[in-house]
């Protein structure tokens, strides 16, 4: 007779699935994997996976799903750190974003290496995925409330988003020769974009 799961072994074998699936999928593409090497690697037969999720596009949606809430509770963590610690050496969200993306290469190729035409089919990884989105724009938007900031809030998001980006995808591809790595490329690319939205490049916005 099968064994009847539980709920907590049903969200155990799903977390596990997921592990394993995060770094094959990162490693070879969500194309370039199959459920029965997930299978194999799990060592579990190669219909198991589907006791637990209906198709390889769903477990990557619950991969994508916990590596942006994953994100975003890390980038929310560093925002409270700055509110409740008046040390100026406390580090912020822009070093959070850097934690995460070079400690966690996996997750992050997930989030934003991945096309998904599917996403807003799983509700869970459009949440999760409006959750991250927001975290880049705190901020700013606590500035523009301030009037300490006239500018255009979701424009400036991005610019200073996308600056921490492309650092990280040229660390992460390996394009980039020691001394040089993702911070000491993106130092100066966020010092630039706080000048241009006329911050003070030493004091940037809450959000960097």
């Amino acid at each position: 007779m099968p064994k009847i799961l539980t709920d907590a072994d049903i969200e155990a074998f799903r977390a596990r699935l997921c592990d394993v699936a995060e770094g094959l999928f990162a490693a070879h593409g969500p194309d370039g994997v199959t459920l029965r090497q997930l299978a194999d690697a799990l060592g579990v037969s190669s219909m198991t996976p589907y006791r637990y999720f209906k198709d390889k596009d769903a477990i990557l949606a619950a991969v994508r799903t916990r590596a942006f809430n994953r994100f975003a509770q890390t980038m929310e963590a560093a925002r409270v750190a700055i509110e409740t610690n008046r040390d100026p050496q406390t580090r912020g969200p822009g070093n959070a974003y850097m934690d995460f993306a070079l400690s966690e290469p996996n997750a992050y190729r997930m989030m934003f290496d991945v096309n998904q035409p599917t996403s807003e089919d799983y509700p869970d990884l459009v949440a999760a995925m409006d959750r991250a989105r927001a975290t880049m724009g705190y901020g700013l938007k606590e500035l523009a409330e301030q009037g300490r900031f006239n500018g255009d809030v979701e424009l400036a998001a991005h610019a200073y988003w996308s600056a921490m980006h492309g650092a990280v995808m040229l660390e992460l591809a390996g394009l980039l020769l020691p001394p040089m790595d993702a911070r000491a490329v993106a130092r100066p690319a966020l010092e630039a974009l706080s000048q241009m939205f006329g911050f003070n490049p030493a004091k940037p916005p809450p959000n960097c």
